[in-house]
């Protein structure tokens, strides 16, 4: 499956939207894409799985790269 992970580049930062950056990760739950990059140093604000229609949208942006385990 593949997740939408929402965060700040500092562990320390505190969520603000005009800084917040966004990956893609492709894993088996929201518990394994934590656990992958817990040693990122990074604030993860949400993580949200896609599917069906939302994945095809967040595709076609042209950010889109999915990372995976």
């Amino acid at each position: 499956m593949i997740f939408k992970v929402l965060y700040q580049e500092h562990a320390s930062e505190i969520p603000v939207r005009e800084n917040t950056h966004r990956l893609y990760y492709e894993a088996e739950n929201e518990r394994q894409v934590r656990s992958e990059l817990k040693d990122r140093n990074i604030n993860i604000e949400f993580i949200q799985p896609l599917e069906g229609e939302h994945l095809a949208y967040e595709k076609q942006s042209e950010d889109f790269k999915v990372e995976n385990v």
